[in-house]
């Protein structure tokens, strides 16, 4: 399989389909308009995700064998964009959303008896086999990363990077241990994603009409990348070639949209509030109030998201412990929680050493 061509045909037709949808857009109402959560500029179409996940699984149909895991996941997507459209236009309850990913991560565990099975040996005493609890803790696990990518979901370009920066690690952890079919899955939604990230930045293209991911395309992504990870930390499972990822390596491929979520949802939780709560205190609302610019706040983060998952690659190929890997990691999300929970202090230091008044 000629990655370049999977590559390249992913592009080609996520660019035509992010044009093509815009008047389905109109016609379904599938639009967002500004309000004092969403401080965009008029009423933007939200094709992103349907864009992108047609793509993926038209490319996914012509270039590759459509087993029992691959039609479970299509299954599972479908409903879940499904889901997204309906919330996109709806605004569905925090509950009817919570029933619908747990369908959904039920259909890619018991469709086929996939789940995750152990998590290592990430506290130095033998691998840590979950049995009969491997089965909750995925349902969870694929929960989580479906509400991680949907949050993480506020300025222009942010989605599509941090997506861009997870499959580009995806790839990059299964080509090192020869999972070809994993390489070629993650390429797919690479390329199906840079058009919709040219489109949602301005970048190259600035007088395209811009356009934006959506609940459907957000909640893809997550469900893409969360089934991604649990075939490159066992693929025996999914009938894939190569050897397993260790699955403390992985978090680091995940480690801003994770974090961002677990400490936001921690923090609503000692409020009082629900954890499903909109608000204003994600990582790229205190770069703003720090006075970036939505586009200095998107590089910022975007950097710090390669440079984890960099990291998190180099302790998967030195073969650090996973002890330690799990320690360096704690240690990470322990800094991030304490700069949400202090956030004031760094935006004031940082307005103070940008010379902001």
């Amino acid at each position: 399989m000629n990655l370049w061509v999977v590559l390249t045909s992913s592009i080609i037709l996520s660019g035509m389909l992010c044009y093509f949808l815009i008047p389905t857009a109109w016609r379904l109402g599938l639009i967002d308009n500004p309000c004092q959560r969403k401080q965009h500029l008029g009423q933007v179409p939200l094709i992103g995700g349907l864009s992108v996940f047609f793509t993926t699984i038209i490319v996914f149909g012509f270039a590759f064998n459509l087993d029992l895991h691959l039609r479970l996941f299509i299954l599972a997507s479908s409903l879940m964009v499904a889901i997204g459209v309906l919330d996109d236009k709806f605004d569905l309850s925090v509950r009817l959303r919570i029933v619908a990913q747990l369908t959904v991560s039920g259909i890619i565990v018991f469709g086929a008896d996939t789940y995750i099975r152990h998590l290592g040996n990430v506290f130095g005493l033998g691998n840590v086999e979950l049995g009969w609890f491997g089965v909750p803790f995925t349902l969870l696990a694929i929960m989580a990363a479906i509400n991680a990518y949907n949050m993480i979901d506020g300025i222009d370009g942010l989605l599509g990077s941090m997506g861009i920066v997870s499959f580009s690690g995806i790839a990059v952890l299964a080509g090192g241990n020869g999972q070809t079919f994993a390489v070629a899955a993650a390429t797919t939604i690479i390329g199906a994603l840079l058009p919709f990230w040219a489109r949602n930045t301005g970048i190259p293209f600035k007088k395209a009409r811009k356009i934006f991911m959506g609940d459907a395309g957000s909640m893809f992504i997550g469900l893409s990348v969360v089934w991604l990870l649990a075939l490159i930390i066992d693929p025996a499972q999914f009938n894939d070639s190569g050897n397993a990822v260790r699955p403390v390596a992985v978090l680091w491929l995940i480690a801003i949209p994770l974090m961002d979520m677990l400490a936001i949802m921690v923090r609503r939780v000692l409020k009082g509030q629900s954890p499903f709560r909109p608000d204003r205190d994600h990582l790229h609302h205190i770069f703003m109030r720090a006075g970036f610019s939505p586009r200095e706040a998107l590089i910022c983060i975007t950097a710090k998201a390669v440079i984890l998952a960099l990291f998190g690659i180099a302790l998967e190929v030195w073969k650090v412990p996973e002890s330690v890997v799990l320690l360096l990691y704690t240690i990470v999300f322990i800094s991030y929680c304490l700069v949400l929970k202090f956030a004031w202090r760094f935006v004031s230091w940082v307005r103070t050493m940008r010379g902001i008044e």
